[in-house]
């Protein structure tokens, strides 16, 4: 596989990305600058890392989403090319309309950094395929605005499609009020678009790679990613390799 990861004004997590995919998965990942208008032809994946895109003014990824790289995601979405948004990436993704619902201010007001347990909601996505379902994470999370909300009829469009991947959850994977820490509408910390390529996260998996970190759940993800488009390869090459 091949990555990408985008740069703004105000990224900071965008290094340790580019750690995680190069030196952790073993895969190949270029930095991407926000002022680029085209994308290497061929990655297969491009990141939104987390951080202050523009300083967060306005509201998070308010104004990333109008950065030219954008529209060029945009197209590459809509090529069935794979997007992942971490965090502040989340925000950007909804701010631009590549995903549902929209990112709050967390119901404490308060910044939040710390570790929590995320319950796999769904294997049935390129980003979570590697996972089990019900499966416990435990990875971190940093921000002040990481509350999702979207309107009834959307979280139900949501929850039909299988849309959710991750929600906040206990050790034991009970989602309950006080495992949710932010005030997520449904404990949600990460969905998926309907035609299951741009995916939207708050917590970091980029920082849950390494034993050093305290925890390594956060490779499924990457690891989910690997195999899923090894598997869309072999069904590819399978038809023709049978009428040999």
């Amino acid at each position: 596989m091949k990555y990408g990861v985008v740069i703004f004004p105000g990224s900071n997590c965008d290094r340790d990305t580019l750690y995680a995919i190069e030196h952790v998965m073993g895969e190949a990942v270029v930095p991407l600058w926000h002022k680029d208008r085209t994308l290497p032809s061929d990655l297969d994946c491009v990141i939104l890392p987390g951080g202050f895109s523009y300083g967060d003014y306005l509201r998070p990824g308010a104004i990333a989403r109008f950065s030219p790289i954008m529209q060029e995601i945009k197209r590459f979405a809509d090529r069935g090319g794979y997007v992942l948004g971490i965090c502040n990436g989340f925000q950007i993704l909804t701010e631009a309309q590549l995903l549902p619902g929209a990112l709050l201010q967390n119901a404490s007001l308060r910044f939040i950094c710390r570790s929590v347990f995320l319950r796999v909601e769904t294997v049935d996505s390129p980003f979570t395929a590697a996972a089990t379902a019900g499966q416990v994470l435990r990875i971190p999370i940093a921000h002040a605005d990481g509350r999702y909300y979207i309107d009834p009829d959307g979280l139900k469009a949501l929850e039909d499609g299988d849309q959710i991947l991750f929600r906040y959850a206990t050790p034991d994977g009970e989602v309950t009020e006080a495992a949710n820490p932010n005030g997520s509408l449904g404990n949600i910390a990460g969905i998926v678009n309907r035609r299951r390529n741009v995916c939207g996260m708050m917590p970091h998996p980029e920082r849950a790679v390494e034993v050093l970190l305290g925890s390594e759940d956060g490779k499924v993800v990457f690891e989910s990613l690997r195999f899923f488009v090894q598997q869309q390869e072999y069904r590819q090459w399978e038809p023709l390799a049978s009428q040999n």
